[in-house]
């Protein structure tokens, strides 16, 4: 079966609006008109706009739109989003299609006061923009301000100005979660809930920039070609620099060569710094630490709503990080986790059942939508709600079709294992044999930095399909440089649930390599479109993605202090992959494939050691042969947690 994606150039900038939801308007569109049968008629019918440039404690004054109920009788919460990517449209009288988050229209008709802000520095507020703004602990005066002293100032005007009841909530989506994230560190007394969805929350260790010290190229550069290039007034794409046109992104990315001096002809310091930046930090760095908000996540005193999809390519390990990190510095938090089968943004909009080739049978987008997420809020916020029916882990169950509710994440009731790889290509739960007679102990395979493995058997345009997350992976399973291992046909149920943790024994004969590790489920050869529906096409014998990872072998010590192999010397790696909830069905088989390369998702290791892989040369790409141990001795494997 062929999994493709056809994408045009505008397409390509669409999805980039989409992947960091940009504003109401926006947000309206990628639901398909959103609302809920509410338009723009309708709110201005029960809202009033206010367009008003608050101050903040240095003298910066940020652009805000707010909606007001024309009904003057009572007092009304506040919901709030702010974003770097414009609170459109602008003007008293122009109206937004859909109002609050995932623009539900039970907020609306609820009656809420709902609030728009343009960032520091973009669009029509005043200020320098600072990319991931670091978080200052310890405010000394006016001059110490970062995305929560805004997000207090913002509040502060917004009880003393307003007709409100006194509770404000605030929420976003990727680049906007981490500006809720950031919010929910505001602590100030009105500030009752605050929801960061698929917040970016560490750059340069499993968000959008880094994976296990791996570059992800295809998405980092479509987004910097449209994102940070400078102040910005005028909505939509940049024409002062247009995107290139990419219709084979496999090509385009490997015609561009080491990606330091091959994408400086496109994008330069002066019309996209951060990109630049990026550059010049390769190692995890002190530029880098100081935008990881994770160590500031204490003492928070709103109640938070963590939420992102199992199968988001941008900021999948968001979620999960930042409630581990709540969870053990912010233990007096009534911190919650919500996960489903949604790529990027994808609870905000649909019915959350279809992803790619595959199909499921639960609407999960509109159960979340009025079932979850306007219940939380209209908890904490409106005087009148009631109970909140809402476990502290509520997970979709990807395979088995159903939601989970958990009093704790990872659930307690999990039993840890490993999967053991063996000779012969095969996958158990027990650890692998001792050696026979001309057993090597390991598996090994060339990697080509220049034939590297695509991520997907199709790709156009752009570099990180969405659908990548649960594409089939036999395209992969026939190639000489991919390692496959699988079980045999499972005779019952196994559920894996929270982070899997591989554990590499391996070897190179370079100096350097990655690794990236795959879990798939793989689907019998009569099997329908799940659930069982022959009035789709089939899925048979499909190999579903169901989690991947790239690791960069350099890091294997430290993400900080790169180490170099010694060519052919047994060494090890571990890592974790962010968590699944997933049953690999009776009948399934659990898959595990191990490559170098995952092109264009990653740029290209050369595979020889050098300091800084942006700017390897083109003689440093050389084949390397890649072992894999699965000894007793090296007995490498994947710790899982499986649910009984």
């Amino acid at each position: 079966m062929t999994t493709s994606t056809i994408w045009s150039s505008r397409n390509a900038l669409i999805l980039l609006a989409l992947t960091h939801l940009t504003s109401p308007i926006a947000a309206s569109a990628q639901r398909g008109g959103g609302g809920g049968g509410l338009d723009s008629a309708w709110i201005r019918s029960h809202y009033s706009k206010r367009e008003v440039r608050i101050p903040m404690r240095d003298g910066v004054k940020l652009f805000t739109s707010i909606y007001v109920p024309r009904d003057t009788t009572k007092r009304y919460p506040v919901i709030m989003h702010r974003t770097p990517y414009s609170v459109a449209p602008y003007g008293a009288d122009a109206y937004v299609r859909a109002l609050g988050p995932s623009g539900t229209p039970q907020f609306a008709q609820t009656g809420y006061i709902f609030v728009y802000q343009d960032a520091r520095g973009r669009y029509y507020s005043e200020g320098t923009f600072v990319e991931m703004t670091p978080h200052v602990d310890n405010k000394r005066g006016a001059a110490d301000h970062d995305e929560a002293s805004d997000t207090y100032d913002t509040v502060d005007w917004l009880v003393k100005n307003l007709p409100t009841n006194n509770k404000v909530g605030v929420y976003g989506i990727s680049y906007n979660g981490f500006m809720a994230m950031a919010s929910c560190l505001a602590n100030h007394p009105a500030l009752a809930a605050c929801s960061p969805q698929a917040p970016q929350i560490d750059y340069a260790d499993g968000d959008d920039d880094f994976h296990n010290g791996a570059f992800l190229l295809g998405h980092t550069f479509s987004f910097y070609t449209n994102f940070g290039r400078g102040p910005r007034t005028e909505l939509g794409p940049d024409k002062r620099y247009p995107a290139p046109p990419i219709r084979d992104a496999y090509q385009f990315f490997l015609s561009m060569g080491p990606v330091g001096p091959g994408s400086r002809k496109i994008l330069d310091s002066a019309t996209a710094p951060f990109w630049v930046d990026i550059f010049g930090h390769p190692n995890y760095d002190e530029f880098w630490k100081i935008r990881d908000i994770r160590p500031h996540l204490r003492d928070i005193k709103p109640a938070v709503m963590l939420v992102g999809g199992f199968y988001d390519a941008q900021d999948i390990l968001g979620p999960f990080s930042a409630y581990d990190a709540i969870v053990r510095q912010s233990p007096s938090t009534d911190v919650r986790i919500v996960e489903g089968p949604w790529s990027h943004g994808g609870w905000s909009r649909g019915d959350g059942d279809v992803l790619g080739t595959l199909r499921w049978n639960t609407k999960a987008g509109p159960f979340y939508r009025d079932s979850v997420e306007f219940a939380f809020f209209n908890h904490y916020l409106n005087d009148t709600a009631g109970h909140l029916d809402l476990p502290r882990a509520l997970m979709f169950r990807t395979g088995a079709d159903r939601w989970d509710r958990f009093s704790e994440w990872p659930p307690k009731s999990a039993v840890p294992r490993a999967l053991y790889l063996h000779p012969g290509g095969k996958l158990s739960f027990e650890p692998p044999p001792a050696l026979s007679g001309g057993d090597k102990g390991f598996d090994a395979y060339v990697s080509d930095p220049m034939k590297p493995v695509p991520i997907m058997e199709s790709i156009h345009a752009q570099g990180q399909p969405a659908e990548y997350m649960t594409a089939d992976q036999r395209f992969a399973a026939r190639r000489p440089d991919v390692l496959v291992y699988q079980t045999d046909v499972l005779t019952e149920d196994v559920t894996l649930t929270g982070p899997v943790a591989p554990v590499l024994h391996v070897a190179t004969s370079g100096t350097d390599a990655d690794f990236i590790v795959k879990i798939i489920d793989v689907f019998p050869d009569t099997a329908m479109n799940w659930p069982d529906d022959a009035s789709r096409f089939t899925v048979a014998g499909y190999q579903q993605l169901e989690r991947g990872e790239p690791f960069r072998g350099k890091f294997r010590r430290s993400r900080s202090v790169p180490a170099a192999f010694v060519p052919l010397a047994p060494d090890s790696l571990q890592f974790a992959m962010p968590g699944i909830n997933h049953m690999f069905r009776r009948g399934h088989r659990i898959m595990v494939q191990i490559q170098s390369t995952w092109f264009p998702q990653v740029d290209r290791n050369p595979q020889t050691y050098v300091p800084n892989i942006f700017e390897a040369k083109p003689s440093d790409f050389r084949t390397a042969e890649m072992r894999v141990y699965h000894s007793p001795a090296r007995p490498s494997r994947l710790r899982v947690l499986v649910l009984p």
